[in-house]
């Protein structure tokens, strides 16, 4: 039971994602932004994207995006969450790599509800300013969702990397 108390962090973040996407699509218009804040770094708006990262993909077509976009990440998403219960597919995972994982599992199902459910289109609300930093004016819209799978990932690397350190001083 214990290894599955972090599931408790994908049933928040798809919750959390799902009535930030609702609220979008209600009150703010496609294609519009409705608010800027801290001198247009940050923007609330609505867009819609019909790819995945970068709108890699936006070109397939309408069936290989079905088994792109929704077949196969729905089988990742089986496996995080059978691997946050078990150890049988990943092996012994930490407390905080449960965790990141039930993170990437919540983004995951957040975005894979709005492939079903709104025609392989997600709602991407949050834009920020990029500077120019790799030649971007602005850093593409994203979500709840999208921000949940990076942190997660991220800190699930990092975890990767100390504890492979630790490992590694306690051989020594």
């Amino acid at each position: 039971m214990r290894k599955a108390f972090p599931l408790l962090l994908t049933i928040i973040v798809i919750a959390a994602d799902q009535i930030s996407k609702a609220l979008i699509v209600h009150f703010i218009p496609e294609g519009t932004v409705a608010f800027s804040f801290f001198n247009d770094f940050l923007w609330i708006c609505h867009v819609r994207n019909d790819a995945v990262a970068f709108s890699i993909g936006a070109a397939l077509p309408e069936g290989v995006k079905y088994i792109v976009f929704i077949g196969l990440p729905l089988i990742i998403m089986i496996g995080i969450a059978a691997s946050i219960v078990s150890d049988r597919i990943l092996g012994p995972l930490t407390p905080f790599q449960r965790w990141c994982l039930a993170g990437i599992a919540g983004g995951g199902i957040g975005n894979l509800i709005d492939r079903i459910f709104r025609s392989l289109r997600v709602v991407d609300w949050i834009s920020t300013n990029n500077y120019g930093l790799f030649g971007m004016e602005r850093f593409p819209t994203y979500n709840i969702a999208d921000a949940a799978i990076v942190i997660s990932v991220i800190l699930l690397i990092l975890s990767m990397l100390i504890g492979g350190r630790k490992n590694a001083i306690k051989e020594n």
